[in-house]
């Protein structure tokens, strides 16, 4: 196995620069369409419903109230609508409402990955096979992966409640009818199998793993994060700031359950070309490294991320050789191209030098 890197990936000129002149999110990936600042007039006329939580803020600028979980996911269906051209999409109650900037860092992050080997192109289209590895109620990333992508998507989940809404949000969408199809897994020790079928292959595993060990760390986090946002003692969470358990916590929590992961993707290692996972704590990294290298991986990449003070990354593994990568390339994805063109100055990340926080 290689060693485990921070090093930045090369842009590919995929979607346009997203700028803004002021209050720029320059720490989310140059492409994702969230850098700049909330336009609440086009979020509004995409979906009339988020007008009543738009306010002044003490700044005097449009915003929502982040501490009301309904102003939150109005704000979730206005983006959805305004960005990612969906009609319709919603959660049950109790269910996570996802950050959706952080959620396209991923999307965006991770195709640079597979065009990394295909001469500098992300590779494009339905042929390209995801597995979302706890899809959620949300739905979140098959939906920015199809639409940024064109990519399709098997979504897995021990919750047959969350896939019933998944179903419910592609049911509705034609343009993730026949591009997203969900999957029940029922056995909760079982990640990969009992999902992916005989022979089946999959270009990419994402998966934002359950990051507390418990309920009780669950409700503590989510108690500290809706004290943060309303600036007020909070001893009760709000539903919707919850989340299921299979959404925010697992036995053993995030180490525990990517190792889990490594050690059952080499099982699937000619099935699968690149396995990655969301790693929020940076403390975690070694027992995932030792983990990868019990399992031989044949290389490991690394990808920092951040949204605003928050810092996490995203680890990538792969079992295929050089040339198995290049039979892959040229069997699956048919790239007949000549490398990029490098990127406009304002497209290159920096060099991930800076300093993460656990």
């Amino acid at each position: 196995m290689r060693s485990p890197t921070l090093q930045p990936l090369a842009q590919t000129p995929m979607l346009p620069t997203i700028k803004s002149p002021t209050q720029e999110k320059t720490r989310l990936h140059p492409r994702n369409r969230h850098r700049a600042r909330y336009d609440f007039k086009q979020l509004t006329q995409a979906c009339p419903e988020l007008a009543p939580f738009v306010q002044l803020n003490i700044h005097n600028d449009e915003s929502i109230d982040f501490a009301n979980p309904e102003a939150v996911r109005m704000l979730n269906t206005a983006l959805l609508k305004q960005y990612y051209a969906l009609q319709f999409w919603d959660i049950p109650p109790g269910y996570l409402c996802p950050p959706i900037p952080g959620r396209a860092d991923y999307i965006h992050y991770v195709a640079e990955l597979l065009g990394r080997h295909n001469y500098g192109k992300v590779p494009t289209g339905k042929n390209v096979k995801c597995l979302d590895i706890g899809v959620g109620a949300n739905c979140i990333y098959p939906i920015i992966g199809n639409h940024e992508y064109g990519w399709s998507f098997i979504g897995s989940d021990i919750d047959p409640v969350a896939l019933e809404s998944a179903n419910k949000i592609i049911a509705a969408n034609p343009n993730l009818k026949g591009s997203v199809e969900c999957r029940l897994q029922t056995n909760p020790a079982d990640i990969f199998y009992g999902v992916l079928q005989k022979d089946e292959i999959i270009d990419l595993v994402v998966c934002n793993p359950p990051f507390h060990a418990s309920a009780e760390d669950a409700k503590a986090e989510s108690l500290r994060k809706e004290s943060n946002l309303k600036k007020e003692a909070v001893t009760t969470p709000t539903l919707n700031f919850g989340g299921q358990q299979g959404e925010l916590w697992t036995d053993g929590g995030e180490e525990k359950f990517v190792r889990a992961m490594v050690r059952q993707s080499r099982q699937f290692l000619h099935s699968v070309f690149w396995f990655s996972s969301v790693v929020a704590k940076k403390s975690h990294l070694q027992g995932i490294y030792d983990e990868l290298r019990k399992a031989k991986a044949e290389d490991v990449k690394t990808i920092p991320m951040g949204q605003g003070n928050k810092t996490s990354r995203i680890v990538a593994w792969t079992f295929l050789t050089k040339e198995e990568q290049k039979a892959w390339r040229n069997g699956r994805w048919n790239a007949e191209t000549k490398p990029a063109p490098a990127p406009p100055k304002e497209l290159i990340v920096g060099k991930f030098q800076r300093k993460e926080k656990a």
